[in-house]
């Protein structure tokens, strides 16, 4: 269990990101800055080592005000974990020219970590630390009707595995790579309703293993043994891989046609 930690968590307020802080803010001996864009709203009065903080970590802006904020906080005291999990999706077919679109996605889900990194490790400035991010099963294999998600989670996955070979001895880096997880995501992925992918996993039980992971000091955390398992049969047997993605696929054609039906 984590304990006696002061610990910074974005997307704090829903999905993921809320069950972790339940289990975090379990131990009253943490301190916790639980920052997204609502969490004044929704966390004030949740715990009293909870400290929402409003903030769009979208722009390095918006992360340098994390940092000045937990300096505050915490009283000029480190951060010894820094859980980076905010993130959104969208679900769609993508045939449109939004440039602005695409780069608001990548700003939140793959810079702001990026920058956050280089922003901890001067933090840190030697003292060890934990920084954790979650990257999604998506960042691994692609999936149709979330192009830019992909995108956004590959480079991310990418930038993880590279930092690792010239991290700091002192910094330790735990990612997190789950499944569809039945919250919020989907709803603010479309508006109009759409079948989840296969498999789906409850945020609690993705939530808990996270926090053992960080615990536990480890470096990847693969919360579906599903996933892990179909990894390797895709490996050993492509051919599962590409009935798979024809499944994915037929959901987006059922979507589509939702679409056209309503006039969207």
């Amino acid at each position: 269990m984590i304990t006696g930690k002061n610990i910074v968590l974005t997307g704090a307020s829903s999905g993921i990101g809320f069950e972790v802080l339940r289990i975090i803010a379990g131990e009253k001996s943490n301190r916790i800055l639980a920052v997204s864009r609502h969490a004044e709203e929704m966390l004030t009065g949740y715990a009293d080592n909870v400290i929402p903080f409003d903030c769009d970590v979208s722009s390095a802006e918006g992360v340098d005000r994390i940092f000045e904020k937990a300096a505050e906080v915490f009283e000029g005291a480190k951060i010894d974990v820094f859980y980076a999990n905010a993130g959104f999706p969208y679900y769609e077919e993508f045939n449109y020219e939004d440039w602005d679109r695409v780069k608001v996605m990548f700003d939140t889900n793959t810079l702001s970590p990026i920058y956050t990194y280089a922003k901890y490790i001067h933090h840190l400035d030697g003292r060890d630390g934990v920084l954790a991010y979650t990257v999604s099963a998506i960042g691994q294999m692609a999936m149709p009707g979330y192009a830019i998600y992909s995108a956004t989670k590959f480079a991310l996955h990418g930038f993880q595995q590279a930092i690792r070979l010239e991290k700091p001895e002192n910094l330790q880096i735990t990612c997190l790579y789950p499944v569809a997880t039945d919250t919020s995501f989907f709803r603010v992925a479309n508006p109009v309703p759409f079948e989840k992918p296969f498999p789906v996993q409850q945020p609690d039980v993705v939530a808990r293993k996270m926090v053992a992971g960080i615990d536990r000091g480890k470096k990847f955390v693969s919360p579906s043994p599903l996933f892990a398992l179909s990894k390797v049969l895709m490996g050993v047997c492509p051919p599962v891989r590409t009935v798979y993605w024809e499944l994915e696929t037929a959901k987006l054609r059922r979507f589509k046609k939702k679409l056209r039906e309503i006039g969207k």
